[in-house]
């Protein structure tokens, strides 16, 4: 256990020097450098906190080993007693550490940025996708997050055949991360007269929203056009060249933002699904050139691995990925999310464990 105590102390020396940091004059006066910080202090906190303790339940032990070896009885007895208190609190204790220093997505306090797409089925697909974005802005409102919608197409027959979002909160991304892929509903649609269970699909994508300070663009690398937008939106929409398409040239990725109601925002929010998705092209760029696909993602991430199914007849949600099964559907499109959500972290946690031991 040694090592663990090493890395206590290297991340209490990172703490103190973050603490410090804080209280500098410079950074009180640069807000984006103050935000980052103090995500960073945050982070290290609890595990500070933990090797304080464990360095106060040391001593303790300590003292009262000594104690035992004194030849008057009650000074063993006192000791004794100590022991049997101190020795199962430092067990849990270093139980609880070797989880909090489990590495830890750097992207995880990320705000997201999530796209959902009406998949096979038509019609049926697109409501599919309409009550999925339903369910995950329940599930934010339980979190005090801020959702806000940043493109959408409207289907006709409800739903969407594409509805792009924000959410602002703590942690955002730690839990919706594992979200991204295809879920899969079968059901009755209510198009259908005789009563047959239909198979229908929606794609998920989630990814965390990126900073300024985590990619920077080159504006030479962005070829930039306003065009007039087209489809529904308002008697402003053909009238003027309010709609922006953007490419990052060297990655070929493109977005078009029409939604807003000025030319000035559709190029803020085109620039934000620009900075996420270059973020994210960048980040798996740099984790196979590391050699850091993990063993202990679940599943690929990718929007084509079908990862979950939303069976209504039977109430039943399953997700393939880790065979969690619940017959609780009803809760859980109401955005009663967290056992699912928890059953994806524990199994990521028990995979990154088998890691860091292999």
């Amino acid at each position: 256990m040694d090592a663990v105590r090493e890395k206590l102390a290297e991340i209490e020396k990172q703490y103190n020097a973050v603490n410090e940091k804080l209280m500098s004059e410079e950074v009180l006066h640069d807000p984006k450098e103050l935000t980052r910080l103090s995500k960073e202090e945050a982070r290290l906190k609890q595990p500070v906190d933990a090797w304080r303790t464990l360095q106060s339940l040391d001593d303790r032990i300590a003292q009262a080993e000594e104690m035992s070896s004194e030849p008057d009885e009650e000074l063993k007895e006192m000791a004794r007693m100590e022991l049997e208190e101190c020795l199962p609190q430092r067990e849990a204790l270093l139980e609880k550490i070797q989880h909090l220093l489990i590495p830890r997505d750097p992207d995880d306090d990320h705000d997201v940025i999530m796209e959902i797409r009406g998949g096979a089925g038509g019609d049926e697909g697109n409501i599919f996708a309409g009550d999925l974005y339903r369910m995950y802005t329940k599930y934010a409102e339980a979190r005090n997050w801020k959702v806000a919608v940043m493109e959408a197409s409207v289907s006709e027959a409800g739903g969407f055949s594409q509805i792009i979002f924000s959410i602002k909160g703590n942690d955002v991304y730690k839990d919706l991360k594992f979200e991204s892929g295809v879920h899969r509903v079968q059901r009755v649609p209510k198009t259908e007269s005789q009563g047959r269970i239909h198979t229908s699909t929606a794609t998920v994508l989630c990814q965390p929203e990126a900073e300024e300070t985590d990619i920077e663009i080159d504006p030479k690398d962005l070829t930039i056009e306003t065009h007039r937008a087209s489809g529904a939106g308002g008697q402003h929409i053909n009238k003027t060249d309010s709609a922006v398409r953007i490419v990052h040239v060297p990655t070929g990725i493109t977005v078009n933002c029409q939604e807003g109601r000025s030319q000035i925002e559709n190029r803020e929010t085109a620039m934000r699904l620009i900075r996420a998705r270059v973020y994210e092209v960048y980040k798996q760029k740099r984790e196979e050139e590391e050699g850091k696909i993990r063993r202990a993602k679940i599943g690929t991430g990718d929007r084509s691995e079908k990862i979950r199914t939303y069976n209504y007849p039977q109430n039943r949600v399953t997700d393939h990925r880790i065979g969690l099964t619940l017959t609780q559907l009803d809760r859980i499109m109401e955005g009663k999310l967290d056992n699912v959500i928890e059953g994806l972290q524990a199994e990521e946690e028990k995979k990154k464990l088998e890691e860091a031991d292999a």
